[in-house]
Formats: structure tokens, C-alpha cells, sequence
């Protein structure tokens, strides 16, 4: 019996999402634990994989729409079966629709080589892609449509912008097909169709050219969410940065103790994890930022909010970008317990299967670079977070001994904060604070 695939809710914040990419075509068998396709919220991209055994009889909808949750995607069963049942109302017709995931396989037709135009007119077109279209004052005569049973729909128009088949307002469609833009964004301005035609080569001449080399690939919606973000965030905050660097010695005795506790298998007795110095800076911080009000809070347009609890955000890099999960409540963990949401938050960025729910609410991040050899940075501010830091890798420092100079394992942190929320001199008692933990980390351990 034919079964619907359904776009999941990816947390109660969701209400829809984003195909992505296709991974199988009308036609195609299908296992249980195959993925079908890539979806995409406005904070991470995940795959959905088959439920069912059976023949994929019907793709929905294509990449790049927008799909809200629980509507049916595609449709498994044994071919010839009846899937009007699945089909959205008022398009009861059982043949499949021919969407079909093989957008990246389409051959895409040279302007120059389409010679029968549509008539806008009559063009069987999405909502989304008129609108888009309306926008843009795009050439509809060029349209290639790709949607089902010939249906115009967003990625085709936004294939005819790349293409330049679009216009200024002034301009709207009245030039010939194939003209060269020079407006905004490639836009056919009134002074193209003034232009001149430009010159046909001379039949004999030999004109060569370098061709470029590239490669486009489409912003994804993480992409897009970390564009804007970041915008936003150095756009309307006064950001400034401090730096400020620690004694390690204790903090990598402590990691030394636990990695020889490992050795001599005290440490699978005492059910002890393999603490990193990340896990340690985020415990530290945790303890630290509860007496710093102002770092631990978020600025609204009219107003401070300052929590009681901190919700750790941790910065993961991952294929699909930048991800920010958070650790709830970490004030209330034991660094076994932060050390392990950190990793299994962590796994779950990098596979693409984190909730929506655990990449907000975060009331502070921390952004280690150490690993990559980051002597120093400026860490950007997560808005509506009052500050970030930054942690940095381990270098050697020097202090004068009896006017000696004495090396000693050193790290820095580098702490951005808005000054709008924030003056300089809370920023620093901060730093100052998760210094003196870090280097006095066993007293604190005893808190």
C-alpha cells in the first residue's frame, strides 16, 4: 500500500522548510534508511530517509521550495498504484507528478538557442515565482519551466535572473531577448536599449578569448541565516574587543591527571569522561559569568533581560557552516555532564541532525579557535547576546623570576562585547574573573 513521506517539524518553532537536494528520482527503488533529501530550516539542513520499502512513485515538490511541515513530499509504493489520495486538493489527478529531483541533471537551454518564447499570459506559474518575478521585472518570455506539468516555479525564475533576463522598472520587458544589462545587479536599464547592437565577428578572423573557470553553488539557508546575522550583528552593536591571557599550568596539569588516570584505567572506575580544555573553559565560564549580570543577558531595543541561568551557546564548525547549539542550565552541571552535551551537541551539528530548539536561547558563546592556532581574534557577537568569547591557542609566556625569564604555558581569551550594554570596565572585570578561575581551576572545582 502506497505511504506519504512528510516534511518533519524540526522543532515546535518550525512551521516550515526548505528542500535542498533531491537524492533519488521518480522511478527509483528505495530501502528503508535511504535518504530521499536534504531539507533546510533557517538554522540547519537534515536528511529524510525512507520508512518504507518500494518504488519512489511521486516527487511534490522540488528543491527550493518551501514546504510546511507535515505536508506530503513524495509518495512510496508499488508502481501503478492509485496516489490521488496523497495529492494536494483540487489536483486529484493520478498521474505523478514530474517534478522530478533531477534539477541538477536538467540541461539548462542557452538564451541564444531558445526560439519560441511563452506568453506570460498564459504561463501556468507558482505564486512564489510571480512574485519573485513581479520584483524583479524579469523577462517571462525566456522562461524555462521545470515545475509539474509545465508549471513555472521560483527556481526557474531565479535561473532567468542569473541569466541577466531581468529588468528595471523603466525598462520593464520591452527590449529583445538576449540583452546585455549594465544596471543594478545586471538589470536591463532604459540606456540598453538605446545601446548599440554589438559587432558580429568578421567570418575569418579569429577571435579568442580566455574562458573563466568557476564554480556557482547557491547560498543555503544556513548560509543566508549566518549572512544576515552577522550583518546585523556588526551593522547595530558598538562591538569592542578584550584581550587578556591566562597561566595554563593548572589547567593542563588537570587535563595531564585525568589522561593518566585514563592510562591506568582509573578513570572507565571513576566513570570519568575525557575532559578537553574546551570543556574546562566552558565549566569555567559557566561559574564565572553568573556574577556578571550584564555579560549574561540579552539587549532588546527597549529594554536589558538579564538571566539567572546560563545557556551556554558553543560555536561548532560544521560542512553546512557556522552552528551555535546550546548547553541549558550549564550553571547547574558538572563538568563530566558539560563536557558530555558538548560532544554529543556537537556530533549532532556535524551530522545534520540537531533540533531547531537547541540552537536558541543562548545567553552567552564561546568560540574556541585554539585548535587552528588562533593567537587572536574578534569574536562577533550573537545578537540579542550582550557578548562572545573567544578562546585562543596555547602559546609560551614569559614572566621575569629573580630576573630570570621564566616561560610558562599561556593562553588568551578575547571577549567582544556591545558597548551599548556593556563599558569596558565590567568587560574586563569578566576577563579578569575567568582568569583568575582558570589559573586557581581545582579551588574552583571544590565550589
Amino acid at each position: 500500500m502506497a505511504a506519504a513521506v512528510i516534511m518533519p517539524r524540526q522543532g515546535q518553532s518550525v512551521e516550515s522548510c526548505i528542500i535542498g537536494q533531491w537524492h533519488k528520482k521518480v522511478g527509483d527503488q528505495v530501502s528503508v534508511g535511504e535518504d530521499l533529501f536534504t531539507y533546510e530550516t533557517d538554522k540547519a539542513a537534515f536528511d529524510e530517509s525512507a520508512k518504507v520499502d518500494g518504488e519512489l512513485l511521486a516527487i511534490l515538490f522540488g528543491e527550493g521550495d518551501d514546504v510546511p511541515c507535515l505536508t506530503n513530499v513524495c509518495v512510496i509504493g508499488k508502481k501503478g498504484e492509485d496516489i490521488s489520495a496523497f495529492l494536494a486538493p483540487g489536483d486529484a489527478s493520478p498521474v505523478t507528478p514530474a517534478i522530478v529531483a533531477e534539477v541538477a541533471a536538467v540541461t539548462v537551454v542557452p538564451l541564444a538557442e531558445r526560439t519560441q518564447f511563452v506568453d506570460p499570459l498564459n504561463l501556468a506559474i507558482s505564486p512564489r515565482a510571480k512574485a519573485l518575478a513581479r520584483r524583479q521585472t524579469v523577462d517571462l518570455r525566456a522562461v524555462v519551466a521545470s515545475g509539474p506539468k509545465g508549471r513555472v516555479i521560483e527556481r526557474d525564475i531565479v535561473k532567468l535572473i542569473d541569466d541577466g533576463q531581468f529588468a528595471t522598472s523603466a525598462a520593464g520587458t520591452a527590449y529583445p531577448p538576449g540583452t546585455h544589462g549594465t544596471g543594478i545587479g545586471g538589470r536591463v536599464s532604459v540606456g540598453d536599449l538605446a545601446a548599440p547592437v554589438a559587432p558580429v565577428a568578421t567570418p575569418g578572423v579569429l577571435v579568442t578569448a580566455a574562458p573563466a573557470s568557476f564554480v556557482e553553488e547557491k547560498h543555503s539557508n544556513i548560509r543566508k541565516l549566518i549572512a544576515k546575522s552577522m550583518t546585523s550583528s556588526l551593522s547595530t552593536m558598538a562591538q569592542l574587543t578584550y584581550n587578556m591571557s591566562f597561566d595554563a599550568s593548572e589547567v593542563l596539569e588537570f587535563r595531564a591527571k585525568l589522561k593518566k588516570a585514563k592510562e591506568a584505567g582509573v578513570a572507565v572506575q571513576l566513570g570519568l569522561a575525557n575532559v578537553t580544555i574546551n570543556d574546562i573553559i566552558l565549566y569555567v565560564v559557566s561559574r564565572v559569568v553568573k556574577n556578571h549580570r550584564m555579560c549574561n543577558a540579552h539587549y532588546l531595543d527597549d529594554k536589558m533581560v538579564y538571566f539567572d541561568n546560563v545557556n551556554l551557546g558553543i560555536a561548532v564548525d560544521t560542512p553546512r557552516g557556522l552552528m551555535v547549539p546550546t548547553i541549558f542550565n550549564a550553571e547547574r552541571l558538572s563538568i563530566l555532564e558539560i563536557s558530555a552535551q558538548a560532544q554529543a551537541l556537537g556530533a549532532a551539528c556535524q551530522k545534520g541532525t540537531v533540533s531547531p530548539d537547541q540552537l536558541k536561547d543562548a545567553t552567552i558563546t564561546v568560540s574556541n579557535l585554539g585548535s587552528l592556532g588562533i593567537e587572536s581574534f574578534t569574536p562577533v557577537v550573537n545578537p540579542p547576546q550582550t557578548c562572545i568569547l573567544g578562546v585562543n591557542t596555547l602559546t609560551t609566556g614569559f614572566r621575569l623570576v629573580d630576573g630570570q625569564a621564566v616561560p610558562y604555558p599561556s593562553m588568551s581569551l578575547s571577549l567582544t562585547a556591545d558597548h551599548r550594554a556593556i563599558d569596558g570596565a565590567p568587560a574586563a572585570r569578566l576577563l579578569k574573573d575567568l582568569k583568575n578561575a582558570l589559573e586557581n581551576f581545582s579551588i574552583l572545582l571544590m565550589k
